[in-house]
């Protein structure tokens, strides 16, 4: 934890002490101490952005360049040589890739946010959550600007915004609570065990193949049986992973379901559900890291 001390009545610059032994304060202490270095995450978000795209060629456009790319391979594997009939397969792809991607670069450079930075750790003290927060919001970023290509892409197909669109906040707000606990969580383990982030590899890309990007959970039909247990594939899938319940969520308010015409608006009990079990994955991230976070620099 930290205690905020005035030195003297002349100078009340608040001086803050590390807990060693890592006993943590109350939720409304680390408020006050996440916002009192909130400078410092304002620049731990620049140097990360601009380490990411120092000495490139087309710098921030890789934003862009990496998701448009990605499009044109599906849209030509499935909707060409596939004879996928999906309305606007480009969008439906994009759509799905745009959230993939800040979701994955969010977990591979939140995982090793500690451990890239442990000069920096072992140095000085900071609140250590600010690491694998300011790898999501650059990420938060490239998103930001991706999302502007996408909306142009929406009117180019004469999709558009409609009012269904008004739900992409909630649903980002879930996709990131439900991500900063997740980085929060193996971000933490990862320094004590280094296989984290080799599994987490293996595991991201059986995650991308789980997940509804490049194709629709309404493929699955209705009813599936498994082990003589039948059941409805789509919802299973939304159950156990909430990124197919958040990717599913852009989809329908942005490009629509098979059975529309264009965009429509999602089911609120769904998407709360999802919210629900990102708080929960957030809370159990976040005391995770904070039991650990004391012992980062005799481990680094």
């Amino acid at each position: 934890m930290t205690a905020e001390i005035n030195q003297t009545n002349e100078d009340t610059t608040p001086v803050y002490l590390f807990d060693a032994e890592g006993n943590q304060g109350g939720w409304i202490a680390k408020y006050k101490e996440l916002r009192h270095y909130r400078y410092l995450l304002r620049n731990l978000i620049s140097r990360d952005l601009k380490a990411r795209y120092k000495n490139s060629i087309f710098g921030v456009l890789w934003s862009l360049l990496n998701p448009l790319a990605m499009m044109l391979v599906f849209t030509l594997l499935f909707s060409v040589m596939g004879n996928d009939s999906t309305r606007d397969y480009a969008i439906f792809v994009l759509v799905g890739l745009i959230p993939w991607n800040f979701f994955s670069g969010s977990m591979i450079s939140g995982t090793s946010s500690v451990t890239g930075n442990s000069t920096l750790v072992k140095k000085v003290y900071f609140p250590r959550e600010l690491l694998p927060f300011s790898s999501l919001l650059s990420n938060l970023v490239n998103f930001a600007i991706a999302f502007v290509v996408l909306v142009i892409f929406l009117f180019a197909f004469k999709i558009g915004l409609t009012v269904h669109a008004l739900w992409v906040p909630a649903i980002l707000i879930t996709q990131i609570i439900f991500t900063l606990g997740l980085v929060l969580l193996l971000g933490g383990l990862n320094v004590f065990y280094r296989d984290v982030m080799m599994i987490l590899e293996v595991v991201m890309l059986a995650w991308f193949f789980l997940t509804p990007v490049f194709y629709s959970l309404e493929l699955f039909g209705e009813t599936a049986t498994l082990f003589g247990i039948t059941f409805n594939p789509a919802q299973v899938m939304r159950w156990l992973n909430p990124m197919a319940s958040i990717i599913d969520g852009y989809r329908t308010v942005l490009w629509g379901t098979y059975e529309s015409a264009g965009p429509v608006s999602m089911n609120p009990a769904f998407l709360f559900r999802t919210f629900v079990t990102a708080v929960i994955v957030f809370v159990l991230g976040y005391f995770v890291f904070t039991r650990l976070d004391h012992k980062f620099g005799e481990r680094l």
